[in-house]
C-alpha cells in the first residue's frame, strides 16, 4: 500500500492548508461581528460614545406654540433631553394631490419614544423623521444618555 500525502492529511486533501484557509474565511467572515462587539465592550468600559446609540429626530409642527407645548411634554416626561425649536421654516409639499405650501416650525432632537409625540401631534400624517448619531461632542452624548432613560 502506498502512502502519500492524501492518506496522511497532508497538504493536497486538507492538512494544514485546509486548516488555514478554513481558519482565514471564518475570520474574514467574523471581523464585523467582532468589531461590534469590542466596541460595545470598550464603549461600556470607557464610557465613550458608541456610533448609532442615540437618534435625531426632526419634527414640524404648524406654529410656534404648538411646537413649545410638545418639546416641553416631551422634555418634562424624560423622552427627550433637549428639543430645539427653529422657527420660519417653509415646507413645500404634496397632498392629496395637490402642491402645497406652508410656514412651519421645526423640531429638532433626540426623541427616545415617538409614539408619545405622535399621540399629541395636530397634523393628521406628521412628519417625524429620526437619523442615528453618529459622531458628537462627547460629554453632550453622555449627558443625552444620562437625561433620557433608554
Amino acid at each position: 500500500m502506498r502512502i502519500g500525502p492524501l492518506a496522511t492529511g497532508g497538504l493536497v486533501a486538507g492538512g494544514p492548508l485546509r486548516a488555514f484557509l478554513v481558519t482565514a474565511l471564518l475570520s474574514v467572515l467574523m471581523l464585523p461581528c467582532l468589531r461590534t462587539v469590542g466596541l460595545r465592550v470598550f464603549s461600556m468600559a470607557s464610557e465613550t460614545y458608541m456610533s448609532g446609540t442615540h437618534s435625531a429626530a426632526f419634527v414640524t409642527c404648524p406654529n410656534e406654540q404648538v411646537a413649545k407645548e410638545l418639546a416641553r411634554g416631551i422634555v418634562e416626561k424624560k423622552l427627550a433631553a433637549c428639543v430645539n425649536i427653529v422657527p420660519q421654516i417653509t415646507s413645500v409639499y404634496e397632498w392629496q394631490g395637490k402642491i402645497e405650501e406652508d410656514s412651519e416650525v421645526l423640531l429638532v432632537s433626540y426623541f427616545s419614544l415617538i409614539q408619545n409625540l405622535l399621540s399629541k401631534h395636530p397634523y393628521e400624517v406628521a412628519e417625524v423623521i429620526s437619523l442615528p448619531i453618529d459622531q458628537g461632542n462627547p460629554p453632550y452624548l453622555k449627558w443625552l444618555g444620562d437625561t433620557v432613560p433608554e
